[in-house]
């Protein structure tokens, strides 16, 4: 045989090999630091309401954890795409797990007043921003390790948020109802102790940093290995610009941010309210919540199943009609609990399908190397109503009553989401879907021309 009869064929770039450590591992620390503060959103709105008896202070108190949370969130994306989420994220968790600590400490030494609260639930929130959002960026390419559908990933993300708010309410309610709300503050401090440690040592090392290869150091601005390039005010400004060319996104922050913030109002001042005034008590939060955390639960695993067959828009309108005003209109109805429970469950199953189909349009039409600071600023703006739902519906309920604020509340929120859908952006979810985020070495150094109707 001479030479060239044994000369080998170019050998073809392996695969891949597929691992679902990644995606767990994601997974596993989202339902677990989102059950702690599922938990705490019971314990700490009841505590002081209990010890304040004043709606206002309790609306302050969620001020005081969300303006930081979207503040700093908003301001950290460039540092997430530069630093890699996995690092972001154990370590603002490990913050976040002694501030959530520090609470019922000083309240058994009764060194806890107000304001020192105030402060400690304001570095709770500013932590989590960031936190969240890193391992929000985590997931596609979680997804792609993984080798499953980015529709599939985002609806198992979006079933770890549903466990979360499912469990967590339901062990805040009995921890309130049987040891007091400072017990809830703890559960608190210990799943954000174990998120962090479950991101810090289940994730690979190499986690996240700007996920896409980048051929040429310039090719997305700002994404250079490991997302290096630029300096901190360039990569936020390309984020901005990103943005501001994409009208699908944008319509679909503002009709988010309405609505975040009515829930916000809804779930930290309303919600209680109704369970003190109603007589049902902290346990009736923790029913309700877990009746629709555990529909959604149901939502979002048929989501992960089959969005990707189904036409987005479409589906996406019909949960929000379910998800939004009927929860408020029945407490403000007087309806017996049971008939409160059912609509809760029913609002929650329609929820479900949100979150997977939101997630799902942002993974493909941002790329990878702007996914943290894209992503956000679109979450920050989204949230930005948040911080002023529970101010202002607490001052609402103090001025007119509860139940004036409940109706006026669900008929914004139906208002909200079916004008909405109206709009000539929202044919793009359907139009685009299943299309891979731009490949970096694709997206060019320009601002991105304005999706077309």
């Amino acid at each position: 045989m001479t030479d060239a009869a044994v000369t080998a064929a170019p050998a073809t770039p392996a695969a891949p090999a597929r691992s679902l450590r990644p995606l767990v591992g994601v997974l596993a620390s989202s339902v677990v630091s989102l059950t702690g503060t599922r938990v705490s959103a019971v314990a700490l709105p009841w505590f002081v309401l209990a010890t304040t008896g004043s709606a206002t202070m309790t609306g302050l108190v969620a001020f005081a954890e969300m303006t930081p949370y979207v503040l700093v969130k908003a301001l950290t994306g460039p540092l997430v795409d530069r630093l890699g989420p996995r690092v972001v994220s154990w370590t603002t968790d490990a913050v976040s797990a002694v501030a959530a600590g520090l609470v019922p400490l000083l309240h058994a030494l009764g060194l806890l007043p107000f304001g020192l609260l105030l402060g400690m639930v304001a570095v709770i929130g500013a932590m989590r921003g960031p936190g969240d959002l890193a391992k929000s960026v985590m997931v596609p390419e979680a997804a792609d390790r993984a080798q499953v559908p980015l529709e599939r990933a985002t609806g198992f993300a979006g079933v770890t948020e549903r466990l979360a708010s499912t469990v967590g309410p339901a062990v805040g309610g009995g921890l309130v109802a049987v040891a007091g709300p400072m017990a809830g503050l703890v559960v608190n401090a210990g799943a954000f102790a174990l998120g962090s440690l479950l991101i810090a040592l289940a994730l690979p090392r190499g986690m996240g940093r700007t996920a896409a290869p980048v051929t040429e150091p310039d090719a997305v601005p700002g994404s250079g290995p490991a997302g290096q390039g630029g300096g901190y005010w360039r990569m936020f400004r390309e984020g901005f610009t990103f943005l501001r060319g994409e009208p699908l996104l944008l319509t679909v922050i503002v009709t988010i941010g309405i609505t975040n913030l009515l829930d916000a109002g809804f779930a930290t001042v309303l919600v209680p309210v109704w369970a003190q005034d109603s007589g049902h008590g902290p346990a009736a939060i923790g029913l309700t919540g877990s009746a629709a955390g555990i529909a959604a639960v149901a939502g979002s695993l048929i989501a992960a199943g089959v969005a990707h067959r189904l036409p987005r828009r479409a589906v996406f309108f019909a949960g929000f009609i379910l998800a939004g005003a009927p929860r408020f209109l029945v407490l403000a109805s007087g309806a017996p609990l049971w008939t409160v429970v059912t609509v809760f469950a029913v609002a929650g199953f329609g929820s479900g399908f949100l979150n997977p189909i939101l997630g799902a349009v942002l993974f493909e039409r941002v790329p990878r190397p702007l996914l943290g600071r894209v992503h956000a600023l679109g979450d920050s703006l989204a949230w930005a109503g948040i911080p002023l739902g529970g101010l202002l519906a607490g001052a609402a309920v103090a001025l007119v009553g509860l139940i004036p604020v409940l109706v006026a509340s669900g008929v914004l929120y139906f208002m909200t989401t079916s004008a909405a859908g109206l709009r000539r952006e929202w044919r793009e979810m359907d139009r685009l879907r299943g299309r891979s985020a731009p490949a970096a070495a694709e997206t060019p150094d320009r601002e991105p021309e304005p999706v077309r109707g």
